[in-house]
């Protein structure tokens, strides 16, 4: 089969989970034809994504939520009028995107929670199967408990998860642990897709915290806490594309550039990880059998914060207070069933794709026998 990615730019875990399935597609016969990546203004494509991929990558400009003035949150009302005056970008992207459909020669479409997939497919209805993948599809599943003080942030949420998925023929809901597939709503529960490159690393107890923040703003409130623990080393990751590749602030606290080689290298010996919640970051984490505290920068980062405290896998924090961190670290004690749940990832997903083209394509061919 041919496939064609389109992947939603914005952080590191929608990028790096269509890298895992590529490879993955690849090893069972499959043909991956093209990657298209939402682009902003904000943002930056790391290099280790296309160094990564082997079809190759195009970009198109998408729609991105913007930080408030001091880069930590995720600003709702100056991105929705950043995004209304974009509008006319955006139908070009998804003119783009249905163009890419067709010439491409896709079988399916394989759609990493990028809203322009799902408006192309409500506008121009491709005849290509679209199948959506993310853990935030979970979100709309009928058993999943969201923060009960977000009641109507899950409702602007999920409502945006929809457009994501309009056309879709099913959901690939990532989840921490194995559910129940929820077959009204068409989610079928999978295991967290993690890079080759997580299993080949040894993990080892370092004295350091590792961390990353998808909003450079954090960084001030890591060097406010280093500025009364300067005994504990930090190691931290950031989107700050204008600093050096490692900007060294003095023995024990120094900033990286996102490399994703590099990041997982640094939290395999760590003692534990701090981040903003990004769920792909939290799975590694989890699979190393790191302790971890979570600080969620929008809403969608709040249910994965959530999601990870009800397996006992962290904390959570509204400031990178890294105290609270070492104090959770003294008690935690990985969980080995992840590293099995995890472990099925491959069979699952390739399994459950090829039974969709199956179920798309063979009817055809049994009229085709039939008519011989």
């Amino acid at each position: 089969m041919k496939f064609l990615f389109i992947v939603q730019g914005e952080g590191r875990g929608h990028l790096t989970q269509a890298i895992t399935l590529e490879n993955v597609l690849l090893r069972s016969g499959h043909e991956v034809v093209e990657i298209l990546v939402g682009k902003s203004e904000s943002r930056r494509l790391p290099g280790f994504f296309t160094r990564s991929v082997h079809a190759p990558v195009k970009q198109f400009v998408s729609p991105n939520f913007l930080p408030t003035p001091a880069n930590k949150r995720v600003n709702i009302t100056r991105s929705i009028l950043y995004n209304v005056m974009k509008v006319p970008e955006y139908l070009g992207s998804m003119h783009y995107i249905n163009d890419r459909i067709v010439k491409t020669g896709a079988d399916m479409v394989i759609n990493f929670y990028e809203l322009l997939t799902g408006l192309t497919y409500f506008f121009y209805r491709p005849l290509v199967p679209q199948v959506c993948i993310g853990h935030q599809y979970l979100f709309l599943h009928k058993d999943f408990e969201v923060p009960y003080r977000h009641k109507f942030g899950m409702k602007l949420l999920n409502m945006f998860t929809r457009l994501t998925a309009l056309g879709a023929k099913e959901y690939l809901a990532l989840s921490f642990r194995s559910m129940k597939d929820d077959d009204v709503k068409k989610i079928k529960v999978v295991p967290p897709l993690l890079r080759r490159d997580v299993f080949r690393q040894e993990a080892t107890d370092g004295n350091y915290i590792h961390g990353y923040m998808v909003n450079s703003g954090f960084s001030e409130c890591v060097m406010r806490w280093h500025k009364d623990h300067p005994e504990t080393p930090l190691r931290f990751f950031w989107d700050r594309w204008e600093e050096s590749p490692v900007k060294k602030i003095d023995d024990t606290l120094s900033f990286y550039q996102l490399d994703d080689l590099e990041f997982l290298r640094q939290m395999s010996g760590c003692k534990a990880y701090a981040s903003t919640a990004g769920f792909e970051s939290v799975c590694e984490a989890m699979y190393l059998g790191k302790p971890l505290m979570m600080v969620p920068a929008h809403i969608e980062q709040e249910c994965n914060a959530f999601d990870a405290m009800k397996s006992s896998a962290g904390i959570i924090d509204s400031d990178f207070d890294l105290s609270k961190l070492l104090k959770f670290a003294e008690t935690y004690k990985p969980d080995e069933r992840f590293k099995e749940w995890v472990n099925s990832a491959e069979y699952m997903i390739v399994n459950e794709l090829e039974g969709l083209a199956s179920a798309e394509f063979m009817p055809n061919m049994y009229m085709v026998e039939e008519y011989i």
